[in-house]
């Protein structure tokens, strides 16, 4: 309904308009080009610190951390595979010695 209005579309318009200006604007300021990657690489570091806290106080618990539970689920990925394997040469040595 309000999509079909002609003012609603022109307010749209407008305000892309403006955005796509401001957006333009930041990003040619060096100044806050170069606060953003500062805020953007304090927060890969923070969240750094804090994954290795984790870690840390798993362990401290005795649990798993996501990269322990990866590391289980990579192995029964290849033993499942093995496994398979397995079944399949055994599939194929029992229809051998049925023939």
């Amino acid at each position: 309904m309000l999509k079909d209005n002609p003012v609603v579309k022109k307010l749209v318009e407008t305000g892309e308009e403006r955005v796509g200006k401001l957006a333009q604007q930041l990003m040619s300021n060096e100044k806050f080009v170069a606060t953003v990657q500062t805020l953007v690489a304090r927060s890969l570091a923070a969240k750094g610190t804090l994954d290795g806290a984790l870690r840390s106080a798993l362990s401290a618990m005795n649990l798993p951390s996501s990269a322990d539970v990866e590391q289980l689920r990579n192995k029964v990925d290849d033993l499942e595979r093995l496994l398979s394997s397995v079944e399949s040469k055994l599939d194929t040595l029992v229809s051998a010695r049925k023939k």
